[in-house]
């Protein structure tokens, strides 16, 4: 099992200049990778943690990839319909170039429909918005001169560059909880990178998922994978939470449903607390699950 951390880009623990300090901690603690998340305008109505003090994803995992050496760069997850595809495949692969091939860009269609008003975006149709912009990307990431045609994009007599390092491209996850994510898993991506769902619902969804390559005709299913948060001592709906030994007792038994990677997230708090939080966790929990 992999165990990656979310870079705190946002929220009271954003300190900027302590990023490095932060994602080094990461590195140097022995975890697999560090991670991002995404929104770019949130209604004033939301109190969530995403809402200030948050930096632009790709903008950080540029940064993470010239302060780190080894751990992979995680997107979890950026919201395809928000952004032209053609300039996020250009910043990913340039991002995968940067950091020597280290890149996961993980994808999902959205939720927040406040945000995509204020976008410009098209909420209603975001399903298919979404499953367009991941061909674009896949046209442009395995070909040096793309030839695409869609509804809103029609691709020829073009070069794109970068490639990316990663070849045929770096993983797409897909996130999202629903059986529309799964199937989008399935038919146009690498794994599926659910947030936080439950074991018992996870292990129905797993099986779904499975089902569901073998009718396409996949060699094998999507890599599976979660984002999740973590308390200590308490619940508090926290994905992983407890002990340490009741933490690595349940990343055990999500492993045996055949999770490879969980990007851990810990409690809204200013950066001190966040990285005694990380301390702790990779001192019980780590060596555990290794």
């Amino acid at each position: 099992m992999k165990i990656g951390v979310c870079l705190p880009h946002y929220g009271a623990a954003m300190e900027a200049h302590r990023m490095r300090e932060f994602a080094q901690r990461v590195e140097s603690l022995g975890f697999d990778s560090i991670w991002v998340t995404d929104h770019v305008i949130i209604p004033k109505a939301l109190t969530i943690v995403y809402r200030e003090r948050m930096l632009d994803p790709l903008a950080a995992l540029s940064y993470l990839a010239g302060v780190t050496d080894r751990l992979i760069l995680g997107t979890s997850v950026i919201i395809l319909p928000y952004r032209n595809p053609i300039t996020v495949a250009k910043e990913v692969a340039s991002i995968d170039a940067l950091s020597g091939g280290r890149v996961i860009l993980g994808v999902a269609s959205g939720w927040m429909e406040g945000e995509f008003r204020a976008l410009n975006a098209d909420f209603k149709n975001r399903g298919a918005v979404s499953d367009e912009h991941l061909r674009v990307i896949r046209e442009l990431w395995t070909n040096l001169e793309p030839e695409f045609h869609s509804e809103h994009f029609h691709l020829s007599d073009v070069v794109f560059s970068p490639q990316p390092v990663q070849r045929p491209h770096p993983p797409i996850w897909v996130g999202g909880r629903s059986r529309r994510a799964v199937r989008r898993a399935v038919e146009l991506g690498d794994g599926w990178h659910p947030n936080g769902l439950g074991y018992d619902d996870l292990k129905e969804a797993v099986a779904y998922m499975n089902d569901l390559s073998r009718r396409a005709g996949r060699s094998a299913p999507p890599e599976l994978s979660t984002r999740g948060s973590v308390e200590f001592d308490e619940r508090s709906g926290a994905f992983l939470w407890g002990s340490g030994e009741a933490m690595t007792e349940a990343i055990n038994r999500y492993e045996g449903l055949g999770m490879t990677h969980i990007a851990v997230s810990f409690a809204d708090a200013p950066m001190n607390q966040v990285l005694e939080d990380l301390d702790r966790f990779a001192a019980d929990v780590l060596p555990a699950v290794r």
